[in-house]
C-alpha cells in the first residue's frame, strides 16, 4: 500500500456539496500515472442527465460527517459509477453520502482514477468504446486495478483517522455503483491485509467481471447487500444475480432486491416507480446487521 497524505484540504470552493473536507490520498501525484497530463473537470452531462466528473489523475475523497445527534460510529465508502470514463458524482456518490449522513453514517466519495477522455463529453466516448465490449473489458483492466488501489488507500486513510472521523473501524462499509460496484470489490475480494477489507459491502447495479466472480471470498464475515433493475439496458441485471449466488454459496450473508423497473444507473434519482425507495430498503439492511 502506497503511503497516503496525511494533511486534508477544507473546501472552499466545493460548499455547496455540503462535504465538510476533501482530503488527496497520495501525497504527489499517484503511483502508476505520475506521467498523466490530461485536467480534471465536471459538467452536466445530457446524455447521462446527470453532474458528471471525468479526468481523474489525483484520486481524493469527499467527507461527509454524520449527522451528530445521530452518530453511530459507521462509516461507508461510496464508490460512484460511469464506465471508468466518468463519475456520476451526484446521483451516485454525494446525493447518497448526504442520506447516510442524514441517518448518522460518516460517508465518504471516493473519486478514483479514470480512463483519459480526450473530448469534452465522457459520456458519448465510452458509449462508443461500449459498442466493443470485449476490448472495451479489456481496456478498463488495468484502470479497474487503479482504481482499487484507490479505495484500498481510502480505506486506509478512513482506518488511520478513525478517532478525528469519529468512527469506528470496525463498521467500515463500501458500496459502489455499475464501474463503481467493481472498485468496490477489489477491496473485497484483493485485499492483501485486513487493514483494506472492509467489513460490509453493496452492490447496485453492477456487472462484475467472470474474474471477479471467480475470485476467492473472504473468510470473515462479510455482508453483501445487491440491487439492480431487470430491464437494465446494459443488461447487467444477471451479473448482479451471479454475485449473489457466489456470496451463497459461500455461506456468507447476502440479500438481492432486483427491481422489475428501473434501468440502469438509477441510483437516488426518481422515476417515481418501486425502485426509488432502494435506498430505504438498504438503510433498513444496515439497521438489521446493526450498522445503523
Amino acid at each position: 500500500m502506497k503511503k497516503f497524505i496525511i494533511a486534508s484540504l477544507f473546501l472552499a470552493g466545493l460548499t455547496s456539496l455540503n462535504a465538510q473536507k476533501q482530503i488527496q490520498l497520495y501525497k504527489g501525484k499517484a503511483p502508476g500515472t505520475e506521467n498523466w497530463t490530461q485536467k480534471e473537470a465536471q459538467q452536466f452531462n445530457e446524455l447521462f442527465k446527470t453532474e458528471v466528473v471525468f479526468n481523474v489523475t489525483q484520486p481524493s475523497i469527499l467527507v461527509f460527517e454524520a449527522d451528530k445527534s445521530k452518530a453511530n460510529g459507521t462509516i461507508v465508502v461510496v464508490a460512484p459509477g460511469g464506465g471508468f470514463q466518468s463519475l456520476s458524482i451526484n446521483r451516485e456518490g454525494i446525493d447518497v453520502a448526504k442520506k447516510l449522513s442524514e441517518n448518522g453514517i460518516t460517508a465518504v466519495v471516493l473519486k478514483y482514477r479514470l480512463l483519459e477522455t480526450k473530448s469534452n463529453d465522457p459520456a458519448k466516448e465510452m458509449m462508443e468504446k461500449i459498442k466493443d465490449r470485449p476490448a472495451f473489458d479489456k481496456s478498463t483492466v488495468p484502470i479497474r486495478e487503479m482504481a482499487g488501489e484507490d479505495i484500498k488507500t481510502a480505506i486506509s486513510y478512513v482506518r488511520t483517522h478513525a478517532k478525528e472521523l469519529n468512527i469506528n473501524p470496525e463498521k467500515l462499509g463500501v458500496i459502489g455503483f455499475s464501474a463503481g460496484a467493481s472498485v468496490i470489490l477489489e477491496s473485497v475480494l484483493h485485499s492483501k491485509d485486513a487493514s483494506t477489507l472492509p467489513n460490509f459491502a453493496a452492490s447496485i447495479y453492477g456487472g462484475p467481471s467472470q474474474e471477479i466472480l471467480n475470485t476467492e471470498i473472504p473468510k470473515s464475515p462479510l455482508p453483501l447487500f445487491v440491487c439492480a433493475a431487470s430491464d437494465d439496458q446494459l443488461k447487467l441485471a444477471p451479473k448482479s444475480v451471479l454475485l449473489y449466488s457466489k456470496w451463497l454459496e459461500a455461506g456468507q450473508p447476502t440479500e438481492l432486491h432486483i427491481y422489475e423497473k428501473g434501468g440502469h444507473g438509477f441510483g437516488m434519482g426518481k422515476q417515481n416507480l418501486p425502485v426509488d425507495q432502494w435506498s430505504d430498503v438498504y438503510l433498513d439492511w444496515l439497521r438489521f446487521h446493526k450498522f445503523l
